[in-house]
């Protein structure tokens, strides 16, 4: 029996993940793969999640089975010519970036559409790189699959499955829907909060008081204005079309709301914000969005010498690892002293339990 063979162009946090997946799930498949950088290579091989680095995309890359683009999305189109000669008919050829539409341009442009799957696993970390890539990280994660018009329907529905023995969510769209939905939940949400922080820094006092007094739920909302900087140039310039014309939408939603707050419309802005908070409590907690989830919990605790350890003493002893811990300062809109953040939900809530058992009072979030 030939063994299945994947290469991988790029191996940072994604290209990473997923190799480590495919080799805790199917240890016997040969996993190759070629990045610039020479080390994340070293490691990759050192640490046995592939059999072989390659210092250039070469003839190692024949007869593989499928072929992840992990790469940048402006360099994964550069490198399609580079791999048409190298791909046979039975290859599948994928990419896991957060936009479509350009890469499948450029697929149907140089006729690679009977063999190319875009792919989107909408999973993701505040580190970057292979050393932070993880087995899990695309576990119970959406994984967005937009196949070209001309794959056989036989190799989607074995790549999906594949993705799906992952352990991921495999979710099949059309690559325009894709790219729209992505503009409206996840690159305008990303464009919002960087917007926002600029506009506090730009208003702010000369003493930086609303920096000061930042509370809690402004850092909740504006929390992803810390992501990647070139990642977010490079999505804004890719789904460009896309952004304007929700951004367009989303400025007339703000100028109603602003008409709203000008003529003191007291039933039209309660039932805004009622329509919004009933349509936020009915999303599932467990949905795997392309915004990260928070897993984090309040705590009442009284200003003593050693509250905070005592608290991180009995977690820790309960071997619940702590992600971030520290007094919120301003609690107008929170209840509870301490916020405690965690790195998974399983550990959130038995952390509850946990506290609940000693006495203290716990919000949940």
């Amino acid at each position: 029996m030939t063994s299945v063979k994947i290469g991988f162009i790029g191996l940072g946090l994604i290209g990473g993940s997923i190799a480590k997946a495919i080799r805790r799930y199917y240890p016997d498949y040969e996993l190759l793969a070629f990045d610039k950088n020479r080390e994340t290579l070293a490691l990759a091989v050192q640490e046995g999640t592939i059999h072989t680095s390659c210092s250039s995309i070469d003839d190692n890359f024949k007869g593989c089975t499928y072929i992840f683009l992990c790469a940048p999305v402006a360099y994964n189109t550069a490198y399609l010519p580079q791999l048409k000669d190298l791909m046979d008919s039975g290859c599948i050829l994928t990419d896991v970036g957060s936009v479509k539409t350009s890469i499948h341009k450029e697929v149907i442009s140089l006729g690679m559409e009977e063999s190319f799957i875009g792919g989107h696993p909408m999973a993701g970390s505040e580190k970057s790189g292979f050393s932070s890539s993880k087995a899990h990280l695309i576990e119970n994660a959406y994984y967005i699959l937009t196949p070209s018009a001309k794959v056989p329907e036989e190799k989607v529905t074995a790549f999906r499955d594949f993705i799906s023995s992952l352990k991921a969510i495999p979710v099949i769209l059309d690559y325009k829907k894709h790219d729209y939905i992505t503009g409206t939940i996840s690159h305008l949400p990303h464009i919002i909060a960087s917007t926002l922080v600029n506009f506090v820094r730009d208003t702010d006092s000369e003493d930086e008081l609303m920096k000061a007094l930042a509370a809690g739920g402004f850092k909740d909302i504006t929390r992803i204005a810390s992501s990647s900087p070139v990642m977010w140039q490079q999505i804004c310039l890719k789904n460009g079309e896309n952004i304007s014309h929700i951004l367009g939408n989303y400025i007339d939603t703000l100028s109603r709301a602003k008409e709203l707050v000008d003529s003191g419309d007291d039933e039209a802005l309660y039932t805004m914000f009622e329509s919004s908070k009933d349509y936020r409590d009915s999303m599932p907690n467990s949905s795997a969005g392309p915004i990260k989830k928070q897993f984090a919990l309040y705590c009442d605790i009284i200003d003593e010498a050693g509250g905070i350890a005592t608290i991180a003493t009995i977690l820790a002893s309960n071997n619940i690892s702590i992600k971030n811990i520290g007094i919120i300062h301003n609690r107008e809109f929170e209840e509870g002293a301490l916020r405690i953040e965690f790195y998974d939900e399983d550990s959130s809530v038995k952390a509850a339990g946990l506290l609940r058992k000693y006495r203290y009072i716990v919000y949940e979030i």
